[in-house]
């Protein structure tokens, strides 16, 4: 009898940070999402504040029913890659998704989709409960991050950063791309009240989570907790890229 080699690159620290490489993801029956082969990679069952999930819109994938539609619950998709086309619904907005479109959901509007393309899209889909301030209200956003140019992050020559959503406080939170040129690496090693979520897009880079330094790579997740000590540093002949998401423009309540 032979048996399989079980070994993982996972690191889970409930509370603390998590990676969860691909391997040994499992695909999540979500009602609502049809024909989608989606894994739920970052909950409030390790820490986090939201919900993250990643996976595959079949060529005849949809939601029948709006997705994130609790009252208060903000939500995004992002099209990885694929081939196929994402019709994705914002109230009475629509827009066709090819590879790097997205749409943000405010806290009022839940988000619809259905791939109408001969082909699958990977996506990442991320759902919050927003934070309300006064007279602040989030609007529905639609974009493609090839649109948007980069700039360098912090000054840094090696660093390059977009932003998805406005900077903006009728914001909570945002999403990001952060890309290290070889050599490249954050400044100083970060220790914040926000948290991140992070795929890993391209490349292979030694991030320091906490009191630990963890080999990263590309299709790894990464869950920051708040005042997680993190700082990496890109390694292999490439650039080192993830997307990210980051609570932000808000006080802390007591």
């Amino acid at each position: 009898m032979s048996f399989p080699d079980l070994k993982t690159r996972s690191v889970v620290k409930p509370g603390e940070y998590a990676v969860i490489p691909p391997e040994g993801r499992v695909i999540n029956v979500i009602p609502g999402l049809e024909n989608c082969q989606l894994s739920i990679i970052g909950s409030p069952k390790i820490g986090c504040s939201f919900v993250w999930y990643t996976g595959t819109v079949a060529s005849d994938g949809y939601t029948s029913k709006p997705f994130a539609s609790e009252e208060g619950i903000e939500s995004f998709i992002w099209v990885m890659d694929g081939d196929g086309e994402l019709e994705v619904r914002v109230g009475e907005e629509s827009v066709t998704l090819g590879q790097g479109g997205f749409a943000y959901a405010p806290d009022n509007e839940a988000l619809e989709f259905k791939n109408t393309g001969r082909d699958d899209v990977r996506v990442i889909l991320y759902k919050q409960r927003y934070i309300p301030a006064e007279g602040k209200q989030p609007y529905a956003v639609f974009g493609n991050t090839n649109d948007i140019p980069e700039v360098n992050y912090m000054g840094l020559e090696q660093v390059f950063l977009k932003d998805l959503l406005p900077i903006d406080t009728h914001f909570d939170m945002n999403f990001h791309i952060l890309s290290f040129a070889p050599g490249g690496c954050h400044p100083f090693i970060e220790t914040h009240v926000q948290e991140h979520g992070a795929y890993l897009l391209e490349g292979e880079g030694i991030y320091l989570l906490g009191n630990d330094w963890v080999q990263t790579m590309k299709e790894d997740f990464i869950w920051f907790g708040p005042f997680t000590q993190q700082a990496c540093y890109g390694t292999g002949n490439g650039r080192f890229t993830y997307i990210y998401s980051k609570d932000c423009h808000r006080d802390v309540e007591i």
